[in-house]
Parts: C-alpha cells; structure tokens; sequence
C-alpha cells in the first residue's frame, strides 16, 4: 500500500493545478486499485469528490469508509470531512453530531482543532451564532496562557438571546 499511498498524496499534490474533473478521475483510477470496501480506498473517493463540491455524492463514501474500520489518521480526517459535507448539505445539526461524538471520545485528537472550527461554523449555520463564538472562543483558551481565564468568562457569558 505504501507505493499506493505514495500515488494517491502525488495527485493531491497537483488537485489545485490539474483541476476537479481529472483530480476526480485520477483518485477513482487509483481506489480501482484497491479491494472493493477497502476503507482508506473509500476515504479518498469521499474526499476526491468533496474536493470537486460533489458533496452529495461525498458523504456515502465517507460513512463507507468509517463503516469498514477506517483507522488513524484518516479517520480523524473523514468525521471532520464529513461533518463539513454535511454541513454544505444544509444538516448542520447531523454535522456537529458527529464533531460532539469526535470531541468527546478523544479531547486531544490531533484534529481537534478543526473539529471544534467546523463545529462553530455549524452551530452558526444553525442559528446559533452566540454558541459558535463560545465553540470558537474555547478552542483558543489553550492557546492563550495570560488570558486564557477572561476569554472562558467570557465565552461563558455569550447569550444567543
């Protein structure tokens, strides 16, 4: 898989220069490589279609791929993706479900960071901007050794009302 692996990060090295369409086309080569349900293969194809805004035809990759036993580092990556495929879906609250459950079993993912800006831009698009500042503000807490303290006052004391 390594030679496999080593294909798959040289098409996303040039998506930006070779454009959706053949991005698209040179990631479905590369997953017919691979066993049918293969959950890294299926990973890919989510985010190959993701990256040409195929949202829709995304999101059954991405729960495929985490069906089949998707491990790290791309499970991370495919709750986070999916959220936001989600999320572009018009289901926020599906979206920040997922980025909870992610949160919440692993405090100090790698991802966490992402997750919690993902989910501030859901609750956001679920009208709740008052808590997508809260999200947004909490996640820089551990960022901000001499104000850390005031900005959780503060995050606290946002109100969606």
């Amino acid at each position: 898989m390594d030679d496999w692996r080593q294909r798959v990060d040289a098409v996303w090295a040039t998506a930006d220069e070779a454009g959706e369409t053949a991005t698209v086309a040179a990631i479905d080569a590369l997953v017919a490589e691979r066993p049918e349900g293969d959950p890294v293969a299926l990973f890919e194809a989510g985010g190959a279609r993701d990256f040409a805004g195929r949202e829709a035809e995304a999101e059954p990759f991405y729960r495929a791929a985490l069906a089949n036993g998707l491990t790290e580092p791309e499970r991370g990556q495919a709750i986070v993706q999916l959220a936001s495929t989600l999320r572009n879906l018009g289901r926020p609250g599906e979206a920040l479900a997922l980025l909870r459950d992610l949160l919440e079993a692993e405090p100090e993912h790698p991802l966490a960071g992402a997750a919690h800006a993902f989910a501030a831009l859901a609750l956001f698009d679920d009208g709740l901007p008052a808590d997508a500042l809260r999200e947004s503000l909490r996640a820089l807490v551990p960022h901000l050794p001499q104000y850390g303290r005031a900005v959780e006052a503060y995050a606290a004391a946002l109100d969606d009302d």
